[in-house]
């Protein structure tokens, strides 16, 4: 039975992995996510049910399309596959509990905006709306932060943090990424904001940096950093208190 559940929840993930990347690529160009049906961008050939399997279509056509021969972008079956790990992940980290309904509601949000910004380096104003409304709710009501308002507190933090970064860096972020820490606050409260900020940065400048040796990101130049922070805030959602609590011990016992 627990076998058949994560299975059950897996395929969940993966369906829903499919249908973030369709909200990823078309909400940026303010596209329907409903119309039209999704069809090769090269030769426009409408895809079959059969094509559109999650990760298996992707494999079974090798990775291109069957009418033009076009290569598909790795990063549909990716973000399928990893969105279909996180929500097994989600209940084997925390427990079965109410807090389930936020920590899918949280993998969703992040998803999408990881498609977009890796796609466009926009984070849609329209995405985080709903997921701020649909998290804030469900912070309030299903699983609150102790204290209560730690939630507001944290979506503050994360707003001002990012306000402040941008105004002394002038424009080294983007506002996409100060309206998502917002709502990254709203979910982790203030203290774990701080760390998924801290982690963020770190996995960014690693990126960063890497790019900059293999040539493949000039300085000066527009990077992505949603998907550092999407990073980010997964580690500091399901480690961040282990995180905390670590440092601290060393700290202590460093000294």
């Amino acid at each position: 039975m627990t076998l058949f559940l994560y299975t059950y929840i897996f395929i969940i993930g993966l369906v829903l992995g499919s249908f973030y990347n369709v909200v990823g690529l078309r909400v940026p160009l303010n596209q329907s996510i409903v119309t039209p049906r999704s069809a090769c961008p090269k030769c426009h050939q409408t895809l079959t049910p059969l094509q559109l399997i999650p990760v298996i279509s992707y494999l079974a056509q090798r990775g291109a399309c069957r009418s033009c021969g076009v290569k598909i972008s790795p990063l549909y079956p990716v973000m399928e596959l990893t969105t279909g790990i996180l929500f097994v992940l989600a209940p084997l980290l925390l427990g079965w509990s109410v807090e389930l309904f936020i920590a899918w509601a949280f993998i969703s949000l992040l998803m999408i905006v990881f498609v977009s910004d890796i796609k466009y380096m926009i984070i849609p104003d329209k995405v985080l709306l709903v997921f701020a409304v649909i998290l804030l709710l469900a912070r309030t009501i299903l699983s609150p932060l102790t204290p209560w308002w730690d939630s507001l507190l944290g979506g503050a933090v994360g707003i001002l943090l990012l306000m402040i970064i941008i105004l002394a860096s002038k424009g080294g972020m983007g506002g996409g990424d100060m309206k998502l820490f917002g709502v990254i606050g709203l979910v982790l409260g203030w203290k774990l904001v701080l760390v998924a900020f801290f982690l963020s940065t770190l996995i960014g400048t690693f990126i960063a940096s890497i790019g900059l040796a293999l040539g493949k990101v000039k300085r000066k130049e527009p990077f992505p950093f949603g998907p550092s922070i999407v990073l980010g805030a997964l580690i500091t959602y399901f480690f961040g208190e282990t995180l905390i609590t670590w440092y601290i011990t060393f700290i202590v016992n460093g000294f």
